[in-house]
């Protein structure tokens, strides 16, 4: 299930039920009036999150649908899937746009630029890839993890990437060159997930280490090492005022 919950008081709003397997990957529009699931049933569901409702379910996945997301206009919708490939998909229809293949290995995550114009994908491969979101065009493979890659974000501006993976390491990308600008060490096992601030000027990461780390993404220095959860960090994000995380 998709559960919707109150932020404030913590309550359950809405529990969405629909998907036939796990739900890997989960994320509002930008207007927060819907909500895109993807999951081991090889679907990603569309859902009205004032309703519950399922709006659209999008099939032609063949393997497990690992990460999700909306584009910044909230039309399309972007997928990443154990079949190694990238899909973008029309919300209103439904309709499969566009079918990014190149991956030689599972594609663990996905996200569009904030102009919308552009798709990162993070793979098993160890590569990140950046794509053309209209024509469907390989623009830059990024290389320079030494294991699975299991997140991928892009600054705010849209200038840079940021990928977290197995190999303990967070990296630093120019988005325009493919240039590694820093290389983030200190994390002492896989690192799950990773974010940029909403200044561009930080970058949160998650690592199975049990640590939330907070770096300086020009300089690559650790700001912070928060301590409490006693398992694996499987996601992090910082509020959109960027003062939490």
């Amino acid at each position: 299930s998709v559960c919707i919950w109150d932020a404030l008081t913590g309550d359950l709003i809405k529990e969405l039920n629909g998907h036939t397997d796990y739900v890997q990957s989960v994320a509002f529009s930008p207007d927060g009036k819907q909500v895109v699931s993807g999951s081991d049933d090889r679907s990603v569901h569309i859902w009205d999150a004032l309703t519950g409702d399922l709006i659209k379910e999008l099939n032609g996945h063949t393997d497990y649908v690992q990460s999700v997301a909306f584009s910044p206009d909230g039309k399309q919708v972007v997928s990443g899937s154990l079949d190694r490939s990238v899909c973008i998909w029309d919300v209103l229809t439904g309709d499969l746009i566009k079918e990014l293949k190149g991956h030689t290995h599972y594609v663990q995550s996905v996200a569009f630029s904030p102009d919308g114009k552009q798709v990162v994908s993070g793979s098993n491969d160890r590569s990140v890839c950046i794509w053309d979101a209209l024509t469907g065009d390989l623009i830059k493979e990024l290389k320079g993890h030494t294991d699975y890659v299991r997140s991928v974000a892009f600054s705010p501006d849209g200038k840079q990437v940021v990928s977290g993976g197995n190999d303990r390491s967070v990296c630093v990308w120019d988005a325009l060159t493919g240039d590694l600008i820093k290389e983030l060490k200190g994390h002492t096992h896989h690192v799950q997930s990773v974010a940029f601030s909403p200044d561009g000027k930080q970058v949160v990461s998650g690592s199975f280490d049990r640590s939330v780390r907070i770096w300086d993404a020009l300089t690559g220095y650790l700001i912070k090492e928060l301590k409490g959860h006693t398992h694996h960090v499987q996601s992090v994000a910082f509020s959109p005022d960027g003062k939490q995380v």
